[in-house]
């Protein structure tokens, strides 16, 4: 899916998604192919999964 569809999948901005992606603060994996930025579900669902563990400490 296109950066916008997953910021809002994962409930941030899509800027957010983006700045995270040049930082490294945040890493989740994508795809680039030429200036098309894609993230695959799963990694997204892994995140989450990730995230919410981490949050319930």
């Amino acid at each position: 899916m296109n950066r916008e569809a997953a910021a809002a999948y994962i409930g941030v901005e899509a800027q957010t998604l983006a700045n995270w992606a040049s930082t490294g603060k945040v890493r989740i994996p994508f795809l680039k192919i030429g200036r098309k930025v894609t993230y695959l579900k799963s990694d997204l669902d892994v995140y989450l999964a990730s995230s919410k563990a981490s949050t319930t400490r």
